[in-house]
């Protein structure tokens, strides 16, 4: 088959955290050069980088990923190239409705180069199998990796990495230390629920004295807009964000681990848990 040099030729490339630990082989340059050296060879032309740095192969979630699908979708892509199937996905049934439905819909040629797979020869019968080992890299690593982090939090060390208003993490020791900017408010907090203020009182205080939200405080500080601040009412504190920060352990000074979960290493979405292991490192705020 003769590549179609009217359309795309995209070089998909992928790295995540795991692959990165397998060594320079995966690296986006490493890919980038032989797919593109694949393609001077073979003579395939208006090539176009398709490239998802730190993404997950089992997640479907990736920019550069869908936008290579879009423009399959939208027939202007010809032929997709990429390393090996790992590549493309981890998820051995999203690999396999690209490689048995979407590409053949669109009229798309599918190259793995170091699996030895071209669908211009036909259907590799070892796609399948290697699809599924694919997948069951990816869960074997999960389960390591949440094995380790298990541990550790049974051993009482915070396995968290979201870092609560009012603490900074410790560049060396990695664990929770208090702000100094910060620390004060959330005392202050504390401070006037232990008074008798009720949360709206506690809001109007915190507005009065123009004390920034944790979403506007994070995002001039760190440049983060996680917590989707309002850059226009930045001393607008809502209810719920006080409510949550004096029902927080954390700031008891307990190191709260496993409170979600998920169920599968192919869904995202975290689920909350029951019963919450709060293990105490006392971890308190000085004044």
């Amino acid at each position: 088959m003769k590549p179609n040099n009217d359309q795309i030729t995209a070089l998909y490339c992928r790295l995540s955290q795991e692959d990165a630990r397998e060594g320079e082989s995966l690296s986006i340059e490493n890919q980038k050069k032989m797919l593109m050296d694949y393609a001077e060879k073979n003579g395939f032309r208006n090539c176009q980088f398709y490239i998802d740095d730190g993404y997950s192969g089992v997640s479907s979630n990736r920019p550069d990923y869908q936008r290579m699908l879009n423009d399959v979708e939208n027939e202007l892509v010809g032929t997709v190239i990429v390393k090996d199937q790992s590549r493309l996905s981890r998820n051995y049934l999203e690999a396999g409705r690209l490689m048995e439905l979407v590409f053949p819909a669109n009229d798309v040629r599918f190259i793995a180069i170091t699996d030895g797979v071209d669908s211009a020869n036909g259907i590799n019968e070892m796609s399948g199998i290697k699809n599924y080992f694919n997948d069951f890299f990816a869960r074997d690593t999960s389960k390591k990796i949440r094995a380790v982090q298990r541990a550790k939090g049974e051993r009482g060390e915070r396995v968290g990495t979201i870092t609560p208003y009012g603490y900074l993490k410790d560049a060396d020791t990695k664990q929770l230390v208090p702000d100094p900017i910060t620390a004060p408010i959330v005392h202050k907090i504390f401070e006037l629920c232990a008074d008798g203020k009720g949360v709206r009182a506690i809001c109007n205080y915190l507005y009065e004295n123009k004390v920034e939200t944790p979403g506007v405080y994070e995002f001039k500080t760190k440049g983060k807009t996680c917590k989707h601040p309002t850059l226009d009412t930045p001393y607008i504190w809502t209810q719920s964000t006080v409510r949550d920060m004096l029902s927080n352990r954390i700031y008891c000074g307990d190191t709260v681990n496993f409170s979600t979960y998920s169920k599968s290493n192919k869904l995202k979405k975290r689920l909350k848990m029951r019963l919450r292991i709060c293990l105490s490192s006392r971890i308190l705020m000085s004044r």
